[in-house]
């Protein structure tokens, strides 16, 4: 289960707010990368779903806030084109992140293990190879996820 109802768990949060524009449909709890090759909207970088070349690149964590500016929760989509916020989080920071349901095996997680960001869509899951990051840590047992949910982690820097 997620901690709260917002995304970001911490407290007191002293990494950097982003805001941009949205590419596609995310929901909060994703990481998220800048639209290679693309302008500006109204001052704003577009951003997408992270499709780097390999899961657990090490890479800029920029992770979609809930848009509750504008009435919404953590478990709201976005939409193509919607203004976004994004958080930059620092070691340590606490954060409800969206841990991917990966078909075929029990997705179980124990409290510390690491995991890194999936290529392709943005979300958490098992280390697994030799990643170059292994940015987050789970703060929770998880057994036998049946969706992409909402999971306690923490921010590792890594």
């Amino acid at each position: 289960m997620a901690t709260g109802n917002a995304i970001i768990v911490t407290s007191n949060p002293h990494g950097n707010f982003l805001s941009g524009v949205v590419s596609g449909t995310p929901k909060p709890g994703t990481v998220m990368m800048l639209t290679a090759a693309t302008e500006m909207v109204n001052g704003k970088f577009t951003w997408e779903v992270a499709d780097y070349d390999a899961d657990g690149d090490q890479r800029l964590i920029a992770v979609l806030l809930e848009d509750d500016l504008q009435g919404k929760v953590s478990t709201d989509a976005y939409v193509t084109g919607t203004l976004c916020r994004l958080y930059c989080p620092l070691p340590g920071d606490e954060l409800n992140m969206l841990l991917a349901d990966v078909a075929g095996t029990g997705d179980d997680h124990a409290i510390g293990d690491l995991l890194m960001v999936d290529d392709g869509t943005g979300l958490l899951i098992a280390t697994t190879g030799s990643p170059e990051s292994e940015c987050f840590i789970c703060c929770e047992t998880v057994t036998n996820p049946t969706a992409d949910a909402l999971r306690h982690c923490m921010f590792t820097g890594y």
